[in-house]
């Protein structure tokens, strides 16, 4: 049943469906785990990179209509990671080790385009804790862009090794009969 389109298009459905869930969960939770990208990087990983790019930018777009159209340019970087992961899955096997070097990669990408947009759109504060350290950082001689760019760095570790994780192993439960209905999986065994 490889390549089955329906399987495909329900599948990136609720990966859009867990993305905007999960953003909202855990940002109500206040926690640094924001697993708003956990759907991009399950369809990214096993359906390939163009249908990741697709489901991570969908879910900002539909989220910032939901929300705040402010929050709209962010799609690029949940774009960015249905690119890296799927052109990676593409390659290797979305293993433990390659999840967690793609996590690290991540969370230097993904602070590397949102800072810019979240200094454009909200002028660098994300009205959280850590705008403190941004503050602080800034009263140290830190540009907006600097200060910013650190906090990023730190949120990002956490969420995007831990998201990576968290995929590889959704991944892994899942039975290979369901997988067989994807295009693309390098997903170990």
């Amino acid at each position: 049943m490889k390549n089955n389109k329906a399987y495909i298009i329900a599948f990136c459905g609720v990966c859009i469906a867990m993305n905007i869930v999960l953003g909202i969960i855990t940002s109500a939770l206040g926690i640094p785990l924001y697993l708003d990208t956990l759907g991009t990087v399950l369809t990214a990983a096993l359906i390939g990179p163009l249908p990741g790019v697709i489901v991570g930018s969908l879910s900002n777009i539909i989220t910032g209509f939901m929300y705040s159209v402010s929050d709209i340019p962010f799609f690029l970087v949940n774009a960015a990671v249905g690119l890296i992961v799927g052109l990676a899955a593409k390659k290797w096997k979305f293993t433990l080790p390659t999840a967690l070097i793609l996590g690290l990669v991540l969370s230097v990408v993904c602070p590397v385009i949102g800072t810019p947009i979240g200094i454009l759109v909200y002028g660098g504060l994300n009205g959280s804790w850590s705008d403190v350290l941004v503050v602080a950082l800034q009263q140290t001689g830190h540009s907006i862009f600097a200060a910013s760019f650190i906090r990023n760095i730190g949120s990002n570790l956490i969420d995007k090794v831990g998201t990576c994780v968290i995929g590889w192993a959704i991944l892994k439960a899942l039975p290979m009969r369901f997988k067989d209905n994807f295009v693309h999986q390098k997903v170990a065994q």
